[in-house]
């Protein structure tokens, strides 16, 4: 079996075509389409227990992150993971 070899690319190649404007969203986010930076965010606020919170803090510690870091990973993890299960679905 042959293993797909990535194709290691310099910062430097990835800035350079960054500044003139072209799509290096190749190299980041394991192939999914990322955010253009101009991405629009809303704030939302959500309240969690505080049991909740506390591993929130605890998975955030272990992985040196902040807690809202988590939040987005685990939600977007979800969010894959439904759609992903949508998906299949309808085949």
């Amino acid at each position: 079996m042959k293993k797909d070899k990535k194709k290691i690319v310099s910062i430097r190649k990835i800035e350079k075509e960054a500044l003139e404007g072209k799509d290096v969203n190749q190299y980041f986010g394991n192939g999914k389409r990322m955010l253009p930076l101009s991405a629009k965010i809303q704030r939302v606020n959500v309240d969690f227990g505080i049991r909740t919170l506390e591993e929130l803090d605890e998975v955030a510690t272990e992985l040196n992150v902040g807690r809202q870091a988590v939040i987005k990973l685990y939600i977007q993890r979800e969010l894959d993971q439904h759609f992903l299960a949508k998906h299949a679905r309808k085949k």
